[in-house]
C-alpha cells in the first residue's frame, strides 16, 4: 500500500501535465459560474413543478 501511494505521488509529479495558474483560474471561474447558473435553473424548475403539483392537488381535493 505504501509503495502504491509513493508511486502515485511520483506519477503526479513527473507524468501529469498541469495547467498554468492563469488558465486554471479562468477555468475555475467558468465552472463556478456554470454551477451557479445550473443550480438556479434546477431551483426554478423544482419550484415550478412544486407549484403545479400543489395546484393539481388543490383542484383534485378542493
Amino acid at each position: 500500500m505504501l509503495t502504491y501511494i509513493k508511486e502515485s505521488f511520483e506519477e503526479l509529479k513527473n507524468n501529469v501535465t498541469w495547467l498554468d495558474r492563469d488558465k486554471a483560474s479562468n477555468l475555475m471561474v467558468i465552472v463556478a459560474v456554470f454551477s451557479i447558473v445550473f443550480a438556479l435553473a434546477t431551483w426554478g424548475v423544482d419550484s415550478l413543478f412544486s407549484k403545479l403539483i400543489g395546484l393539481y392537488f388543490d383542484k383534485l381535493i378542493g
